[in-house]
């Protein structure tokens, strides 16, 4: 069903992020329509603004209807198992922390496969992992977490200096980089958010 490793990465970060924006939605208590429209932009946000700003269009989603057809199921499935899902705790915040660091990857890599220069891969992988959520909070209301205190942004691009070092420096291989920082990424920000370490406020 996939042919490599960035695939099955991309379907992992979609169902992540599926649960994520399906989460969130309920919290708000819209109806399943809003539901499904916040899943589907948190998952395909982020790939969407990237694949644009690469001139790589149609993008992702539209070449692929099986994307559409994960989120959807995805959706679905969690609204339907969400008691269920509650009782194994698991968190909006896991969800979203794994996607981050499953998508992050996926930008990086779409970067370095365009050729282009190592700084705008990690700017590709930061947009990647961070803009649908980034939609999510906006359509919901909420200011995103990017903006706020929490380290958010600041994650994906140390996880993408470490994958290109892993890539380009120490000639570690592929698919072994991707999944190292995909799980750097995702226990960075587990330990970030457990010490409550954030940036200052700016105050005026």
């Amino acid at each position: 069903m996939f042919s490599n490793t960035s695939e099955i990465i991309e379907i992992l970060g979609t169902i992540a992020f599926a649960i994520s924006g399906t989460f969130s939605a309920m919290q708000r208590k819209l109806d399943v329509f809003g539901v499904l429209i916040i899943a589907f932009v948190t998952s395909v946000g982020g790939g969407t603004i990237r694949d644009m700003l690469i001139g790589d269009t149609p993008v992702a989603w539209m070449r692929d209807v099986q994307v559409c057809l994960v989120i959807l199921v995805t959706s679905i499935a969690a609204i339907i198992f969400k008691t269920y899902i509650r009782k194994l705790k698991v968190t909006l915040f896991l969800f979203d922390s794994l996607g981050l660091g499953l998508f992050t990857v996926v930008g990086l890599q779409k970067g370095i496969n365009f050729g282009l220069n190592p700084g705008i891969c990690i700017a590709l992988g930061t947009i990647t992992g961070c803009f649908g959520g980034i939609i999510r909070d906006i359509l919901l209301n909420t200011i995103p977490l990017i903006f706020r205190r929490e380290i958010y942004a600041t994650v994906c691009i140390f996880g993408g200096v470490v994958y290109l070092l892993l890539l380009l420096r120490f000639n570690v291989n592929t698919d072994v980089s991707k999944f190292l920082v995909i799980a750097l990424i995702v226990a960075t920000r587990i330990i970030v958010v457990q010490k409550r370490l954030s940036f200052p406020r700016m105050r005026y």
